[in-house]
């Protein structure tokens, strides 16, 4: 396997990106590895890999003399910063070079070269972030989580079939149950969009529900939810946002006496357990799927960890052949689709 890593886009410099990459070449899991390409600054790259003291054989560094921030627009980012490390990441895929991009840089800017460079699968219209929730029980696949603010029916369809997929293969769900997010479970609610889509979902090959509400998420109801990205990078936010005051809100109690942090003390195991469990970091990033081409985004603010996970995250991709599940099964409901038309 051939993976391509853009070390210049994330929050904490190419250093700990690049360590990032050391801890996964050193995993056994990864010892299918071949080849990691290093887009970003040579001169920066060079001087990360001498701190690490890292001289993996496999390592190579393909030079970009820009980077696309955070506060750029992506698509005038792209036109203006030709050179930078996120577009030279995803050439080499493009070009053949490597099978994988992992990005922790501008979300809109990895979107929009993936898809203009890579382009969707056959038969795939949209192609959309797929991010993993964890839950008390197990977790759901939420997507789009981001990649398209507006949607038709027909893109929810194929969204719920590359999640299903993944689901099964990645999150080994033999039979992953496949939910329409909406305001109720009836089927007179929602709005066009997702009436239009709970009838094509009901006609498709997929162990399909229906509706699912908000709170219906965390009571491991449904192991892939559905939505536009709109909708879903809002769901995303908010739950990151209320997970982390949560944990705020149990620190400022569990040490406002003496009793409860001698409780607290006590319960220290489980605590790191439930942190462990809700760290973003465990799982990497989320795999943007429908392109021609394994493409990861993790978090802009990712550490040594993230990273390597999300390397894991992209293995896993490849040696499961998600996207040429995703073609086959795409098309078979495409060509149902034609034929009911």
């Amino acid at each position: 396997m051939r993976i391509a890593v853009d070390v210049m886009g994330g929050d904490h410099g190419c250093g700990v990106v690049i360590d990032g990459v050391k801890q996964a070449l050193l995993a056994p899991a990864n010892e299918k590895i071949e080849q990691i390409f290093l887009a970003g600054d040579q001169t920066q790259i060079q001087s990360a890999l001498a701190s690490l003291q890292c001289r993996d054989p496999r390592i190579q560094i393909v030079h970009a003399s820009e980077v696309l921030t955070m506060e750029d627009k992506p698509v005038d980012g792209l036109r203006k910063k030709k050179d930078c490390s996120m577009l030279r990441a995803v050439e080499l895929v493009k070009d053949g070079k490597a099978q994988a991009i992992i990005s922790p840089g501008n979300t809109g800017g990895l979107v929009a070269s993936s898809t203009i460079r890579l382009r969707p699968l056959e038969g795939v219209e949209r192609p959309a972030i797929a991010t993993f929730i964890p839950t008390a029980q197990g977790g759901f696949l939420l997507l789009d989580a981001g990649a398209n603010a507006e949607c038709k029916p027909v893109h929810l369809l194929q969204f719920a079939i590359m999640g299903s997929v993944y689901s099964r293969e990645i999150l080994g769900h033999a039979r992953p149950r496949v939910g329409i997010l909406s305001n109720g479970t009836e089927e007179i609610k929602g709005n066009d969009l997702t009436r239009d889509t709970l009838k094509l979902c009901g006609a498709a090959d997929l162990n399909f529900i229906g509706y699912v509400e908000g709170h219906d998420l965390f009571n491991d109801r449904v192991e892939v939810v559905v939505t536009d990205g709109f909708t879903g990078n809002i769901v995303l936010k908010t739950i990151e946002s209320l997970s982390k005051g949560i944990m705020r809100l149990l620190k400022s109690e569990l040490t406002a006496n003496p009793l409860r942090k001698l409780g607290a003390t006590l319960a220290r195991g489980a605590f790191l357990d439930m942190k462990r469990r809700f760290d973003p970091d465990t799982y990497g990033g989320a795999p943007l799927l429908g392109l021609n081409g394994t493409v990861i985004k993790a978090h802009g603010s990712a550490r040594e960890r993230a990273i390597m996970n999300a390397i894991r995250v992209a293995t896993e991709t490849i040696q499961h052949q998600i996207n040429q599940q995703i073609r086959d099964e795409v098309g078979r409901a495409n060509l149902r689709l034609a034929q009911a038309a």
